[in-house]
């Protein structure tokens, strides 16, 4: 009979402890032998997820573009995905105007698209009355207009700015209506990619042309109080940060300052040097005041004695006709805002 003491129980627990270690220390020495035959016929290599022939071809086809030039531009309506009537739509919808989408659709077709179309079917050998075009250019339109917009914006300038003289109002009102800052409206409202034009890009004329025809169709489908909101609210923010004389040539700017004064029986203005600084170098800088019955009017920089005093004219002219830097800024309110005075006050009558 054999005896079980603590000392027999430990020896037998150290006993089982090394056996499991020994075959687990087996186990592991099979798996990296296992794993060592596996990866010798494995290769790793770096991937940067570009191909060897991207290089050559993206060298070939940069210098295919440098001796060919880009590719000619493709017009909108010839592109995929293009649907005119629903185009036509939603540029009605973007612009929250009601337009009748039968007109609208009507000033975007240019005589030039018209005279293009028809050779172009001719160039293919259809008969004449297979040729023929069931559609109606936008001339008319166009010239509406053109002449609405022009009475509009004089109107709205001579509100805006009472003492403007009518020269100066012809000069604004020919800037607000240029072809540059006229096309420049009508491309960011998207009217390049709804024209129908012979050429692509659409030329500044005929994108003049077609946005005074949008003008017209908006004439005709809401009426002249709509359209001259229009015209408000998309020309006339291109007078902000503009300057009158940028927009007047005036070639003798103290000349038409007596003659102002002389209106008003204001005594005649004084040119007298403030300030100068640098007389003696390469850039000097004069500071001319003019004075008109011991008051400062206005002052103006100029590198000589005759340029700072026909810059002091300007200043003047600008303070008096009251298109400053600091002037009031330009009413675009909605009409709901200039009806509910005028209806509070018929109502308390």
């Amino acid at each position: 009979m054999f005896l079980v003491g603590p000392f027999t129980r430990l020896h037998a627990v150290s006993v089982a402890n090394m056996a499991s270690g020994y075959i687990l220390n087996r186990g592991v020495l099979t798996l990296g032998i296992h794993c060592q035959r596996v990866c010798r016929n494995v290769s790793l290599s770096q991937v940067r997820e570009k191909k060897r022939w991207m290089k050559a071809y993206t060298y070939l086809m940069a210098k295919k573009l440098k001796l060919e030039g880009p590719p000619p531009p493709n017009p909108r309506s010839q592109q995929p995905h293009w649907d005119h009537h629903a185009e036509v739509q939603a540029f009605s919808s973007r612009l929250h105007e009601n337009f009748s989408l039968e007109v609208l659709k009507t000033a975007f077709i240019n005589p030039c698209y018209l005279q293009a179309e028809h050779k172009r079917r001719q160039g293919l050998g259809v008969g004449a009355e297979s040729t023929a075009l069931a559609l109606e250019d936008n001339v008319q339109l166009s010239e509406k207009g053109a002449s609405f917009t022009r009475s509009f914006l004089t109107d709205w300038c001579r509100a805006s700015f009472p003492i403007l003289p009518s020269d100066g109002v012809e000069s604004v009102v020919r800037h607000l209506a240029s072809t540059g800052v006229v096309t420049y409206v009508a491309r960011n409202l998207g009217v390049g990619d709804l024209a129908m034009s012979a050429e692509c890009p659409v030329p500044d004329d005929v994108l003049h042309s077609t946005f005074m025809a949008v003008v017209g169709a908006l004439l005709e489908s809401s009426g002249a109080e709509k359209t001259g909101l229009f015209l408000r609210d998309f020309l006339g923010p291109q007078l902000i940060g503009k300057d009158l004389f940028d927009m007047w040539k005036v070639v003798n700017p103290m000349g038409l300052l007596v003659e102002e004064l002389t209106e008003r029986n204001v005594p005649l203005p004084e040119p007298r040097l403030i300030r100068a600084a640098g007389a003696s170098t390469v850039l000097p800088l004069y500071f001319v005041g003019l004075y008109s019955n011991q008051k400062l009017l206005a002052q103006g920089p100029g590198e000589t004695l005759a340029a700072a005093e026909e810059e002091a004219a300007r200043v003047a002219l600008r303070i008096l006709y009251g298109y400053t830097e600091n002037r009031r800024p330009l009413d675009f309110s909605p009409l709901q805002q200039h009806q509910q005075p005028l209806n509070q006050s018929i109502s308390s009558n």
